[in-house]
């Protein structure tokens, strides 16, 4: 039992690690891109540079969120 536990919060913390909603966005796009793939219809090259920014912008997003910028 202690195994499981101890992988259980490895992974955990590799994945979430400090900031849930930087793994939240990630697979939230990772799902889109999943569904986009599953309809057929789309352009291998176009998707993967579209899925890259939105992963990127998804990041951004969440650093945003959390560093909340503000005039000095």
């Amino acid at each position: 039992m202690r195994f499981l536990k101890g992988f259980y919060q490895f992974w955990y913390d590799f994945i979430i690690g400090d900031d849930w909603k930087i793994a939240v966005a990630v697979l939230a796009v990772l799902l889109a891109g999943f569904g986009i793939v599953k309809s057929g219809t789309y352009n291998p090259g176009v998707l993967t540079v579209s899925l890259a920014v939105a992963v990127a912008a998804a990041f951004t997003v969440a650093l945003l969120v959390d560093v909340r910028l503000t005039k000095k």
